[in-house]
Protein backbone atom coordinates (compact mmCIF):
# COMPACT_ATOMS: atom_id res chain seq x y z
CA UNK A 1 0.00 0.00 0.00
CA UNK A 2 1.55 3.89 -0.84
CA UNK A 3 1.78 5.97 1.78
CA UNK A 4 -0.71 8.60 2.24
CA UNK A 5 1.07 11.32 4.28
CA UNK A 6 -1.51 13.43 6.56
CA UNK A 7 -0.73 17.31 6.98
CA UNK A 8 -0.50 18.78 10.34
CA UNK A 9 -1.94 22.37 9.04
CA UNK A 10 -4.69 23.08 11.28
CA UNK A 11 -6.42 24.61 8.38
CA UNK A 12 -6.46 22.13 5.82
CA UNK A 13 -5.49 18.11 5.18
CA UNK A 14 -2.68 18.04 2.67
CA UNK A 15 -2.50 14.40 0.57
CA UNK A 16 0.23 13.07 -0.72
CA UNK A 17 -1.88 10.70 -3.16
CA UNK A 18 -0.04 7.96 -4.97
CA UNK A 19 -2.84 5.66 -6.15
CA UNK A 20 -6.26 5.80 -5.83
CA UNK A 21 -7.47 6.37 -2.04
CA UNK A 22 -9.72 3.26 -1.01
CA UNK A 23 -12.77 3.86 0.65
CA UNK A 24 -10.72 3.47 4.33
CA UNK A 25 -8.49 5.91 3.04
CA UNK A 26 -10.83 9.15 2.26
CA UNK A 27 -12.57 7.92 6.09
CA UNK A 28 -9.25 8.84 7.28
CA UNK A 29 -9.18 11.95 5.38
CA UNK A 30 -12.37 13.03 6.67
CA UNK A 31 -11.78 12.24 10.50
CA UNK A 32 -8.70 14.02 10.25
CA UNK A 33 -10.31 17.14 8.21
CA UNK A 34 -13.13 16.92 11.06
CA UNK A 35 -10.64 17.08 14.21
CA UNK A 36 -8.49 19.97 11.92
CA UNK A 37 -12.13 22.28 11.69
CA UNK A 38 -12.21 21.29 15.78
CA UNK A 39 -9.28 22.29 16.99
CA UNK A 40 -10.41 25.30 18.80
CA UNK A 41 -12.69 23.47 20.33
CA UNK A 42 -10.56 21.46 21.70
CA UNK A 43 -7.74 23.70 22.53
CA UNK A 44 -10.38 25.82 24.53
CA UNK A 45 -11.18 22.38 26.65
CA UNK A 46 -7.41 21.49 27.16
CA UNK A 47 -6.75 25.46 28.23
CA UNK A 48 -9.43 25.60 30.58
CA UNK A 49 -7.91 22.19 32.18
CA UNK A 50 -4.89 23.60 32.11
CA UNK A 51 -5.40 27.49 34.02
CA UNK A 52 -7.26 25.27 36.48
CA UNK A 53 -5.44 23.10 37.86
CA UNK A 54 -7.12 20.21 40.18
CA UNK A 55 -5.43 17.27 42.27
CA UNK A 56 -6.15 14.14 42.10
CA UNK A 57 -9.71 12.86 43.60
CA UNK A 58 -10.49 16.90 43.33
CA UNK A 59 -11.10 17.53 40.04
CA UNK A 60 -14.30 18.04 40.26
CA UNK A 61 -14.48 20.93 37.90
CA UNK A 62 -12.32 19.30 35.36
CA UNK A 63 -14.09 16.10 35.26
CA UNK A 64 -17.66 18.08 34.80
CA UNK A 65 -16.18 19.67 31.62
CA UNK A 66 -15.32 16.30 29.89
CA UNK A 67 -18.50 14.60 31.25
CA UNK A 68 -20.29 17.89 29.66
CA UNK A 69 -18.66 17.60 26.55
CA UNK A 70 -19.67 14.08 26.08
CA UNK A 71 -23.21 14.18 27.16
CA UNK A 72 -23.47 16.84 24.20
CA UNK A 73 -22.23 14.30 21.56
CA UNK A 74 -24.60 11.63 22.74
CA UNK A 75 -22.55 9.50 24.96
CA UNK A 76 -24.10 7.85 27.88
CA UNK A 77 -22.04 9.10 31.00
CA UNK A 78 -21.52 6.85 34.01
CA UNK A 79 -20.32 8.73 36.91
CA UNK A 80 -18.88 8.37 40.11
CA UNK A 81 -17.61 4.64 39.00
CA UNK A 82 -15.75 2.20 41.05
CA UNK A 83 -16.02 4.46 44.44
CA UNK A 84 -14.86 7.65 43.23
CA UNK A 85 -16.62 10.55 42.70
CA UNK A 86 -14.61 12.17 39.45
CA UNK A 87 -14.24 8.92 38.24
CA UNK A 88 -16.61 8.22 34.59
CA UNK A 89 -16.96 6.34 31.82
CA UNK A 90 -18.60 7.33 28.45
CA UNK A 91 -20.00 5.28 25.86
CA UNK A 92 -21.37 5.54 22.65
CA UNK A 93 -22.76 2.14 20.64
CA UNK A 94 -24.13 -1.10 21.72
CA UNK A 95 -22.94 -3.61 19.39
CA UNK A 96 -19.82 -4.57 17.21
CA UNK A 97 -15.94 -4.52 19.10
CA UNK A 98 -15.47 -2.35 22.06
CA UNK A 99 -12.39 0.29 21.48
CA UNK A 100 -11.73 2.14 25.00
CA UNK A 101 -9.73 5.16 25.04
CA UNK A 102 -7.81 6.58 28.40
CA UNK A 103 -8.51 10.06 29.43
CA UNK A 104 -6.57 11.42 31.95
CA UNK A 105 -6.71 15.20 33.54
CA UNK A 106 -5.52 15.41 37.36
CA UNK A 107 -2.33 17.72 37.83
CA UNK A 108 0.64 18.08 40.43
CA UNK A 109 1.00 20.20 43.88
CA UNK A 110 3.62 23.16 43.65
CA UNK A 111 3.71 23.16 39.36
CA UNK A 112 1.99 26.30 38.91
CA UNK A 113 3.72 28.05 36.03
CA UNK A 114 3.02 30.69 33.20
CA UNK A 115 2.84 29.83 29.66
CA UNK A 116 6.26 31.39 29.30
CA UNK A 117 10.18 30.21 28.66
CA UNK A 118 11.28 31.12 31.99
CA UNK A 119 10.05 29.44 35.38
CA UNK A 120 7.56 32.24 36.67
CA UNK A 121 4.52 30.27 38.71
CA UNK A 122 1.03 31.70 39.04
CA UNK A 123 0.72 31.11 42.36
CA UNK A 124 3.75 29.74 44.80
CA UNK A 125 2.71 26.23 45.42
CA UNK A 126 -0.12 25.93 43.72
CA UNK A 127 -0.93 22.77 41.35
CA UNK A 128 0.47 22.57 37.53
CA UNK A 129 -0.32 20.21 34.54
CA UNK A 130 3.95 19.70 34.77
CA UNK A 131 2.99 15.51 33.31
CA UNK A 132 0.45 17.02 30.56
CA UNK A 133 -3.03 15.23 31.40
CA UNK A 134 -5.11 18.52 30.49
CA UNK A 135 -3.95 17.74 27.28
CA UNK A 136 -4.06 13.81 27.58
CA UNK A 137 -7.72 13.79 28.50
CA UNK A 138 -8.80 16.30 25.60
CA UNK A 139 -6.99 14.53 22.77
CA UNK A 140 -8.64 11.20 24.02
CA UNK A 141 -12.10 13.09 23.95
CA UNK A 142 -11.64 14.60 20.38
CA UNK A 143 -10.66 11.19 19.56
CA UNK A 144 -13.66 9.54 20.98
CA UNK A 145 -15.90 11.98 19.43
CA UNK A 146 -14.24 11.65 15.83
CA UNK A 147 -14.55 7.84 16.15
CA UNK A 148 -18.26 7.95 17.54
CA UNK A 149 -18.95 10.41 14.81
CA UNK A 150 -17.03 7.64 11.87
CA UNK A 151 -19.11 4.99 13.34
CA UNK A 152 -22.78 6.77 12.65
CA UNK A 153 -21.58 8.15 9.08
CA UNK A 154 -19.95 5.02 7.85
CA UNK A 155 -22.65 2.58 9.78
CA UNK A 156 -19.82 0.32 11.27
CA UNK A 157 -20.81 -1.88 13.97
CA UNK A 158 -18.90 -0.84 17.01
CA UNK A 159 -18.96 0.70 20.58
CA UNK A 160 -16.33 3.51 21.74
CA UNK A 161 -15.68 4.06 25.67
CA UNK A 162 -13.81 6.59 27.18
CA UNK A 163 -12.55 6.18 30.30
CA UNK A 164 -12.60 9.06 32.61
CA UNK A 165 -9.40 8.33 35.25
CA UNK A 166 -8.56 10.48 38.01
CA UNK A 167 -5.42 10.50 40.44
CA UNK A 168 -2.88 8.76 37.92
CA UNK A 169 -0.18 10.83 39.84
CA UNK A 170 0.22 8.65 42.90
CA UNK A 171 -3.79 8.21 43.50
CA UNK A 172 -3.84 4.78 41.41
CA UNK A 173 -7.38 6.07 39.77
CA UNK A 174 -7.21 2.98 37.07
CA UNK A 175 -6.57 0.29 39.23
CA UNK A 176 -9.99 0.70 41.36
CA UNK A 177 -11.77 0.67 37.94
CA UNK A 178 -9.87 -2.86 36.80
CA UNK A 179 -10.58 -4.05 40.15
CA UNK A 180 -13.95 -3.21 39.71
CA UNK A 181 -14.39 -5.31 36.44
CA UNK A 182 -15.20 -1.85 34.65
CA UNK A 183 -12.67 -3.16 31.82
CA UNK A 184 -14.11 -7.03 31.78
CA UNK A 185 -16.18 -6.24 28.16
CA UNK A 186 -13.89 -4.30 26.68
CA UNK A 187 -11.98 -5.62 22.92
CA UNK A 188 -8.93 -3.35 23.09
CA UNK A 189 -7.93 -0.31 24.74
CA UNK A 190 -5.23 2.68 23.17
CA UNK A 191 -4.07 5.49 24.93
CA UNK A 192 -1.07 8.24 24.64
CA UNK A 193 0.52 10.60 26.88
CA UNK A 194 2.17 13.83 26.37
CA UNK A 195 6.17 13.60 25.78
CA UNK A 196 9.04 15.42 24.22
CA UNK A 197 8.80 12.99 21.15
CA UNK A 198 6.20 11.16 19.01
CA UNK A 199 6.69 7.33 19.62
CA UNK A 200 4.57 4.43 19.73
CA UNK A 201 6.67 1.72 21.18
CA UNK A 202 5.58 -1.45 22.71
CA UNK A 203 7.37 -1.51 26.60
CA UNK A 204 7.14 -1.82 30.05
CA UNK A 205 8.37 0.35 32.90
CA UNK A 206 8.05 0.11 37.03
CA UNK A 207 5.40 -1.54 39.09
CA UNK A 208 4.90 0.17 42.41
CA UNK A 209 4.05 0.53 45.97
CA UNK A 210 3.49 3.82 47.79
CA UNK A 211 1.87 4.55 51.62
CA UNK A 212 2.57 7.04 54.34
CA UNK A 213 4.01 5.97 57.17
CA UNK A 214 2.77 7.88 60.83
CA UNK A 215 4.33 8.28 64.13
CA UNK A 216 3.27 9.41 67.20
CA UNK A 217 4.78 9.82 70.38
CA UNK A 218 4.83 12.51 73.16
CA UNK A 219 5.18 16.21 72.75
CA UNK A 220 6.86 18.36 75.47
CA UNK A 221 9.08 21.70 75.81
CA UNK A 222 12.23 21.00 73.74
CA UNK A 223 14.64 22.66 75.93
CA UNK A 224 13.43 22.51 79.56
CA UNK A 225 11.85 18.95 79.48
CA UNK A 226 13.04 16.82 76.86
CA UNK A 227 13.32 13.97 78.77
CA UNK A 228 9.13 13.76 78.67
CA UNK A 229 9.04 13.90 75.24
CA UNK A 230 9.12 11.03 72.46
CA UNK A 231 9.70 12.48 69.03
CA UNK A 232 7.82 11.20 66.20
CA UNK A 233 9.99 13.18 63.85
CA UNK A 234 12.95 10.94 65.41
CA UNK A 235 10.89 8.18 64.52
CA UNK A 236 10.55 9.12 60.91
CA UNK A 237 14.07 9.93 60.38
CA UNK A 238 15.52 7.13 61.60
CA UNK A 239 13.24 5.09 59.43
CA UNK A 240 15.14 7.31 56.73
CA UNK A 241 18.31 6.54 57.35
CA UNK A 242 17.28 2.84 57.68
CA UNK A 243 16.10 2.78 54.25
CA UNK A 244 19.12 4.77 53.22
CA UNK A 245 21.41 2.05 54.23
CA UNK A 246 18.70 -0.34 52.68
CA UNK A 247 19.16 0.83 48.87
CA UNK A 248 22.38 -0.57 49.06
CA UNK A 249 21.21 -4.11 49.64
CA UNK A 250 18.72 -3.96 46.65
CA UNK A 251 18.50 -5.16 42.69
CA UNK A 252 19.25 -2.25 40.73
CA UNK A 253 15.99 -1.43 39.18
CA UNK A 254 14.82 -0.81 42.50
CA UNK A 255 13.52 2.82 43.27
CA UNK A 256 12.67 4.43 46.29
CA UNK A 257 11.48 7.69 46.66
CA UNK A 258 10.08 9.69 49.50
CA UNK A 259 8.89 12.85 51.33
CA UNK A 260 8.48 13.77 54.74
CA UNK A 261 5.15 15.45 54.51
CA UNK A 262 5.11 16.36 58.61
CA UNK A 263 7.81 16.91 60.48
CA UNK A 264 6.30 19.40 63.70
CA UNK A 265 5.30 22.61 63.99
CA UNK A 266 8.52 24.16 66.22
CA UNK A 267 11.71 23.36 66.98
CA UNK A 268 11.52 23.93 70.54
CA UNK A 269 8.55 21.51 70.75
CA UNK A 270 9.28 17.83 70.44
CA UNK A 271 7.22 16.29 67.87
CA UNK A 272 3.87 14.47 68.71
CA UNK A 273 3.23 13.55 65.48
CA UNK A 274 5.29 13.34 61.56
CA UNK A 275 4.43 11.75 58.35
CA UNK A 276 6.91 10.03 55.45
CA UNK A 277 5.30 9.37 52.18
CA UNK A 278 6.96 6.74 50.00
CA UNK A 279 7.44 5.13 47.06
CA UNK A 280 9.07 1.76 45.96
CA UNK A 281 9.29 0.73 42.19
CA UNK A 282 10.55 -1.99 40.60
CA UNK A 283 10.17 -4.31 37.05
CA UNK A 284 8.85 -7.43 38.96
CA UNK A 285 5.68 -6.73 41.11
CA UNK A 286 7.18 -10.10 43.49
CA UNK A 287 10.33 -7.96 43.73
CA UNK A 288 8.36 -4.40 44.72
CA UNK A 289 6.20 -6.48 47.78
CA UNK A 290 9.32 -7.75 49.41
CA UNK A 291 11.17 -4.38 49.04
CA UNK A 292 7.95 -2.66 50.70
CA UNK A 293 8.12 -5.47 53.11
CA UNK A 294 11.43 -4.39 54.19
CA UNK A 295 10.65 -0.88 53.98
CA UNK A 296 7.90 -1.27 56.75
CA UNK A 297 10.12 -3.29 58.57
CA UNK A 298 11.99 -0.34 58.97
CA UNK A 299 9.07 1.86 60.12
CA UNK A 300 8.79 -0.93 62.80
CA UNK A 301 12.21 -0.90 63.87
CA UNK A 302 12.33 2.91 64.00
CA UNK A 303 9.43 3.13 66.09
CA UNK A 304 11.06 0.73 68.61
CA UNK A 305 13.96 2.27 68.42
CA UNK A 306 12.40 5.70 69.39
CA UNK A 307 9.84 4.81 71.65
CA UNK A 308 7.37 5.82 69.36
CA UNK A 309 3.88 3.89 67.96
CA UNK A 310 4.16 3.74 63.96
CA UNK A 311 1.04 2.80 61.30
CA UNK A 312 1.52 2.98 57.36
CA UNK A 313 -1.42 3.32 54.66
CA UNK A 314 -0.64 1.69 51.17
CA UNK A 315 -1.88 4.76 49.31
CA UNK A 316 -1.35 3.21 45.67
CA UNK A 317 0.13 0.41 43.83
CA UNK A 318 0.25 -0.83 40.11
CA UNK A 319 1.49 -3.09 37.83
CA UNK A 320 4.49 -2.78 35.35
CA UNK A 321 3.07 -1.99 31.77
CA UNK A 322 2.18 -5.49 29.39
CA UNK A 323 3.57 -4.61 26.28
CA UNK A 324 1.17 -5.45 22.96
CA UNK A 325 3.18 -5.04 20.08
CA UNK A 326 0.60 -5.94 17.91
CA UNK A 327 -1.52 -2.20 19.28
CA UNK A 328 2.03 -0.53 19.11
CA UNK A 329 2.25 -1.18 15.42
CA UNK A 330 -0.99 -0.12 14.91
CA UNK A 331 -0.81 3.10 16.40
CA UNK A 332 2.79 3.66 14.84
CA UNK A 333 1.11 2.88 11.55
CA UNK A 334 -0.99 5.73 11.85
CA UNK A 335 1.12 8.39 13.91
CA UNK A 336 3.54 7.66 10.88
CA UNK A 337 0.85 8.71 8.86
CA UNK A 338 -0.34 11.93 10.40
CA UNK A 339 3.06 12.58 11.11
CA UNK A 340 4.94 15.20 13.85
CA UNK A 341 4.22 18.62 15.11
CA UNK A 342 4.97 21.18 13.24
CA UNK A 343 6.32 24.45 14.61
CA UNK A 344 5.39 28.13 13.81
CA UNK A 345 8.11 31.25 14.01
CA UNK A 346 6.84 31.76 17.51
CA UNK A 347 6.90 28.25 18.36
CA UNK A 348 10.33 28.19 17.43
CA UNK A 349 11.22 31.14 19.41
CA UNK A 350 9.79 30.09 22.40
CA UNK A 351 11.21 26.58 21.83
CA UNK A 352 14.93 27.86 21.80
CA UNK A 353 14.10 29.89 24.91
CA UNK A 354 13.32 26.68 26.52
CA UNK A 355 15.86 24.73 25.65
CA UNK A 356 18.36 27.55 27.20
CA UNK A 357 17.31 26.13 30.74
CA UNK A 358 17.60 22.53 30.22
CA UNK A 359 21.10 21.12 30.62
CA UNK A 360 22.49 18.46 28.93
CA UNK A 361 22.93 17.35 25.42
CA UNK A 362 19.51 18.31 23.89
CA UNK A 363 17.53 16.69 20.76
CA UNK A 364 17.41 18.89 17.73
CA UNK A 365 14.09 21.33 18.07
CA UNK A 366 13.79 19.60 14.64
CA UNK A 367 12.56 16.07 16.32
CA UNK A 368 9.20 17.47 17.02
CA UNK A 369 8.04 16.95 13.43
CA UNK A 370 9.39 13.61 13.50
CA UNK A 371 8.15 10.19 14.23
CA UNK A 372 10.63 8.46 16.00
CA UNK A 373 11.29 4.20 14.87
CA UNK A 374 9.26 1.84 16.74
CA UNK A 375 11.14 0.13 19.23
CA UNK A 376 11.13 -1.59 22.69
CA UNK A 377 11.27 0.32 25.75
CA UNK A 378 11.62 -0.26 29.20
CA UNK A 379 11.10 2.49 31.07
CA UNK A 380 11.51 3.97 34.59
CA UNK A 381 8.89 5.48 35.28
CA UNK A 382 5.34 3.57 36.36
CA UNK A 383 1.76 4.52 35.81
CA UNK A 384 -1.49 2.98 36.50
CA UNK A 385 -2.16 2.17 32.84
CA UNK A 386 0.09 -0.99 33.63
CA UNK A 387 -2.91 -2.74 35.20
CA UNK A 388 -5.43 -2.00 32.79
CA UNK A 389 -2.62 -3.82 30.49
CA UNK A 390 -2.77 -6.75 32.62
CA UNK A 391 -6.21 -6.96 32.14
CA UNK A 392 -7.18 -6.36 28.39
CA UNK A 393 -4.84 -5.73 25.74
CA UNK A 394 -3.40 -1.93 25.48
CA UNK A 395 -1.14 0.02 23.97
CA UNK A 396 -0.10 3.45 23.90
CA UNK A 397 1.85 6.60 22.08
CA UNK A 398 3.27 9.66 23.44
CA UNK A 399 3.26 12.81 21.00
CA UNK A 400 5.92 15.72 21.24
CA UNK A 401 3.65 18.33 23.29
CA UNK A 402 6.86 19.57 25.12
CA UNK A 403 10.12 20.77 24.06
CA UNK A 404 12.46 18.10 22.70
CA UNK A 405 14.20 17.38 25.85
CA UNK A 406 12.16 18.93 28.47
CA UNK A 407 11.52 16.57 31.24
CA UNK A 408 8.04 14.91 32.78
CA UNK A 409 7.52 17.16 36.08
CA UNK A 410 9.12 20.37 34.94
CA UNK A 411 7.92 23.96 35.23
CA UNK A 412 9.10 23.98 31.25
CA UNK A 413 6.68 20.72 30.80
CA UNK A 414 3.71 22.97 32.13
CA UNK A 415 4.64 26.14 30.35
CA UNK A 416 4.94 24.65 27.09
CA UNK A 417 1.59 22.53 27.87
CA UNK A 418 -0.42 26.10 28.00
CA UNK A 419 1.06 27.22 24.11
CA UNK A 420 0.58 26.33 20.84
CA UNK A 421 3.00 23.41 21.02
CA UNK A 422 1.11 21.91 23.69
CA UNK A 423 -2.74 21.73 21.64
CA UNK A 424 -0.72 20.75 18.18
CA UNK A 425 0.46 18.14 19.84
CA UNK A 426 -2.55 17.51 21.39
CA UNK A 427 -3.90 17.16 18.14
CA UNK A 428 -1.47 14.64 16.71
CA UNK A 429 -2.37 12.41 19.92
CA UNK A 430 -6.15 12.56 18.79
CA UNK A 431 -5.28 12.01 15.40
CA UNK A 432 -3.90 9.06 15.92
CA UNK A 433 -5.95 7.45 18.05
CA UNK A 434 -8.96 8.12 16.38
CA UNK A 435 -7.40 6.56 12.67
CA UNK A 436 -5.98 3.54 14.92
CA UNK A 437 -9.08 2.66 16.42
CA UNK A 438 -10.97 3.23 12.97
CA UNK A 439 -8.47 0.18 11.96
CA UNK A 440 -8.94 -1.82 14.51
CA UNK A 441 -13.06 -1.54 13.95
CA UNK A 442 -12.19 -2.56 10.25
CA UNK A 443 -9.38 -4.94 10.80
CA UNK A 444 -11.42 -7.63 12.95
CA UNK A 445 -8.32 -9.65 12.77
CA UNK A 446 -6.09 -7.16 14.40
CA UNK A 447 -7.98 -7.51 17.70
CA UNK A 448 -7.95 -11.43 17.37
CA UNK A 449 -4.01 -11.26 17.06
CA UNK A 450 -3.91 -8.48 19.86
CA UNK A 451 -5.88 -10.89 22.26
CA UNK A 452 -3.68 -13.62 21.16
CA UNK A 453 -0.44 -11.72 22.29
CA UNK A 454 -1.90 -10.67 25.69
CA UNK A 455 -3.17 -14.47 26.14
CA UNK A 456 0.80 -15.70 25.53
CA UNK A 457 2.46 -12.85 27.88
CA UNK A 458 0.09 -13.07 30.52
CA UNK A 459 0.01 -16.79 30.32
CA UNK A 460 -2.47 -19.46 31.68
CA UNK A 461 -1.87 -19.23 35.70
CA UNK A 462 -1.61 -15.83 35.52
CA UNK A 463 -4.42 -14.51 37.73
CA UNK A 464 -4.64 -10.14 38.30
CA UNK A 465 -4.36 -8.89 42.17
CA UNK A 466 -4.07 -5.48 42.67
CA UNK A 467 -0.83 -4.54 44.38
CA UNK A 468 -3.32 -1.88 46.83
CA UNK A 469 -5.07 -4.81 48.00
CA UNK A 470 -8.26 -4.40 48.69
CA UNK A 471 -8.92 -0.72 50.41
CA UNK A 472 -11.09 1.93 49.33
CA UNK A 473 -9.88 5.04 46.99
CA UNK A 474 -7.56 6.81 48.89
CA UNK A 475 -9.84 9.98 47.98
CA UNK A 476 -8.24 11.89 50.71
CA UNK A 477 -4.16 11.45 49.87
CA UNK A 478 -3.73 14.98 48.54
CA UNK A 479 -5.84 16.98 50.75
Amino acid sequence: MRVIRLSQSLGSVALLVFSSLSSAQTDKTDVVSSLNSNYDRYQSIAETLWSSPELGYLEVESTRLLQSALEEEGFSVEKGVAGMPTAFTATYGNSGPIIGILGEYDALPGMSQAAVPYEEPFLDGAPGQACGHHLFGTASLAAAIAVKNWLVDSGTPGTIRYYGTPAEEGGSGKVYMVRAGLFNDVDAVISWHAGDANTANPGTNLATISGKFRFSGRSSHAAAAPERGRSALDGVEAMNDMVNMLREHTTEPTRIHYVITDGGNAPNIVPKTAEVYYVIRHEDVDEVRSVWDRVVRTAEGAAIGTETEMEYEIIGGTYPRLPNETLAGVLHSNLSMVGGVEYSEDDLAFAREIQETLPGQLPAIESAGEVQPMVFTKGKASADTGDVSWNVPMAAMRAATWVPGTPAHSWQAVAAGGTAIGYKGMMVAAKTLALSAMDLYTQPEMLKKAKSEFDDRTGPEFRYSALLGDRAPALDYRK
